[in-house]
């Protein structure tokens, strides 16, 4: 479904984003595993390169302007093009996801500022590049959380909480798709985002449990349950999508 597309994933080296690099070297896509962690986007890269499929690692830092830069120019001096960007990297401090009383105003505008800011420098960047184009593809990773109020009760004696910071990121997320979708609409770039329950992670089997009752028959999602929307989404097959942002939760948000 991507064959010889160029899609750039950021993060690609975490849960989420080495399953969407695999998918899209699956796919007969060309995955550029993008992370601040150069020696961990190259495991992963390697790893799809000895699987048959075509991976690249490369170091991006979503929030300077300096390294989205670099990396649009130097993909493009050595493919010709690059057809999408996944805006998937999950900055945050070393303070994140405290109970919404100790945030300090401090970190929750860091915290914004990391993760909200730095998908707009990249969405802004890329816009402006397949504008130039005249073609190309944006998607933003959103959260469930972002478009229903969060459930504390299934975190209770579970040690976790719902970051208040994840909260207002996510939502922004959803919106600024919307945004940006309107303002590039008319020079072919599509911009979508993709709004996933929860990804099972080594989290305690009592958040499990009470995480799972509010799910149909699968509950608390693998990171390939979200890949195949991904493809879609990149694919040829959704060119006339833009704007939108599809849940795949297993339906804890109804």
């Amino acid at each position: 479904m991507l064959r010889d597309k160029v899609v750039v994933i950021t993060g690609g080296a975490g849960l989420l984003g080495a399953e969407f690099c695999a998918a899209v070297s699956r796919s007969s896509g060309i995955a550029i595993v993008a992370d601040t962690n150069l020696a961990a986007a190259q495991r992963v890269a390697a790893d799809l390169i000895a699987a048959g499929g075509r991976a690249e690692a490369i170091a991006l830092d979503i929030t300077s302007p300096e390294s989205v830069k670099a990396v649009i120019a130097d993909l493009t001096a050595r493919y010709g093009r690059i057809d999408a960007v996944v805006n998937n990297a999950y900055p945050r401090n070393a303070r994140w996801g405290q109970a919404l009383e100790q945030v300090s105003y401090q970190d929750f505008c860091e915290n914004v500022s990391l993760h909200l800011g730095g998908y707009f420098l990249v969405a802004q960047q890329f816009a402006m590049y397949f504008r130039e184009r005249k073609g190309g593809q944006i998607i933003n990773m959103s959260s469930i959380y972002g478009v229903m109020s969060p459930r504390f009760e299934i975190y209770a004696d579970a040690g976790m909480t719902m970051a208040v910071e994840y909260a207002a990121i996510k939502a922004g997320v959803v919106h600024l798709t919307r945004y940006f979708a309107k303002y590039f609409m008319k020079d072919g770039v599509r911009v979508n985002s993709i709004s996933p329950g929860g990804i099972l992670d080594a989290q305690p089997e009592s958040f499990l449990e009470k995480y799972n009752a509010n799910c149909g028959t699968k509950g608390i999602l693998d990171p390939t349950d979200v890949s195949g929307t991904l493809v879609f989404l990149l694919s040829d097959a959704a060119e006339r999508i833009t704007g939108q942002n599809l849940i795949v939760d297993d339906g804890f948000s109804l």
